[in-house]
């Protein structure tokens, strides 16, 4: 089966940065866009980047500039650089992954928590 795992989560002061990595296992080819959603206590889960397989990206507006996304398609991975980080970035961060036939998959989410 498919699985989606996260790394790099964790506790960082206002203005500092931190990469999150999410790493695809399993029969799964032909992925089409992968990306980065969050979730911040009592709030909607929001979609934060976005990058398809030749590298087009979206980002929401309270990111742009300080988040960078990027993939490597060989091994399936994608990563999040979250640079100048404000307490209104903390949430729980989930990557996904769509594949070819439109299933979407979910990585358990990593908390990142930021803090002024």
């Amino acid at each position: 089966q498919v699985q989606l795992v996260e790394s790099g989560g964790g506790l960082v002061q206002a203005g500092g940065s931190l990469r999150v990595s999410c790493a695809a296992s399993g029969p799964i080819s032909g992925i089409k866009t992968m990306g980065w959603y969050r979730q911040a206590p009592e709030k909607e889960r929001e979609l934060v980047a976005r990058i398809d397989g030749i590298g087009n990206t979206i980002y929401v507006d309270s990111v742009k500039g300080r988040f960078t996304i990027s993939r490597n398609n060989a091994k399936n991975t994608v990563n999040l650089q979250m640079n100048s980080l404000e307490p209104e970035d903390t949430a729980v961060y989930y990557c996904f992954i769509d594949g070819p036939f439109g299933t979407r998959y979910w990585g358990q989410g990593t908390q990142v928590t930021v803090s002024s």
